[in-house]
């Protein structure tokens, strides 16, 4: 479901997977799932709203709000051989355009957002917002069982580790800490007013040349900051240290 709205009389482009639609095209394609064909459309939803305002500068450039509620991409056989893997990353590519190019992207989560529909419709926003959990949300990387099958732990080893650790639980709350989520938003009545405020907030940002502290990289620094991801400055700057020192043999 893809449109124009007035956000506090500000023109958004609104993108939202419908959580109780069926593609009867594609049988796997049902109550919020996002398919090959929703992806494409929505990436062209973004590339339509670039076109229309290429000629105006960061601050002025219509914002991106994605409404997510979406249980996954769910492939069947005939997805995977025509490429829904493409699909999805033609959204995500699209986000990433759009946010590089001055539009302020903000996702907001009201359901479900898990696996990989959350990966093109959700993780590329420069911010996310989510209602608590007793609004029935839930942020998934997959289920437990998924997870069991390819780990091969018992689900009893994984619901515990869930009760505490941030990578396995499917709460907002952990996901919060992981700073996968700027804002928790108490209710539905308060997510227009959070939205908006986000969007001035990315625009100063993106104003300013700031482009630390905005998608994918700002919550890695988020997830640092609340004690979720406290390993990977760590990680990152060994990383850099290794390259550094054998850059100058590639580096020409």
């Amino acid at each position: 479901m893809v449109g124009s709205a007035a956000l506090f009389g500000r023109t958004v482009t609104v993108i939202a997977n419908d959580a109780q639609a069926v593609n009867p095209r594609f049988p796997v394609v049902y109550f919020g799932v996002i398919g090959m064909e929703e992806a494409y459309k929505m990436a062209c939803a973004v590339y339509e709203s670039i076109e229309a305002d290429k000629d105006k500068s960061v601050g002025e450039k219509r914002p991106l709000v994605l409404i997510v509620d979406t249980p996954g991409n769910a492939p069947g056989k005939v997805e995977e051989i025509f490429g829904m893997n493409k699909a999805t990353g033609a959204y995500q590519l699209a986000l990433a355009e759009a946010r590089k190019r001055g539009h302020a992207v903000v996702a907001a989560v009201i359901g479900r957002a898990i696996s990989g529909a959350f990966l093109c419709h959700g993780l590329q926003a420069d911010h996310i917002l989510a209602l608590p959990k007793q609004y029935g949300t839930i942020i998934h990387v997959m289920p437990l069982s998924s997870i069991s099958r390819i780990t091969k732990m018992d689900i009893e080893r994984l619901e515990e580790l869930s009760v505490k650790s941030p990578v396995f639980a499917s709460g907002v709350d952990f996901f919060y800490r992981l700073g996968g989520v700027e804002e928790i938003v108490p209710s539905p009545a308060g997510l227009r007013e959070a939205v908006a405020r986000h969007i001035e907030e990315i625009d100063a940002r993106k104003r300013a040349g700031d482009d630390t502290h905005t998608g994918p990289w700002g919550r890695g620094l988020l997830g640092a900051e609340r004690g979720g991801r406290v390993t990977r400055p760590a990680v990152m700057a060994l990383m850099e240290e290794e390259f550094d020192a054998v850059a100058a043999r590639y580096l020409k």
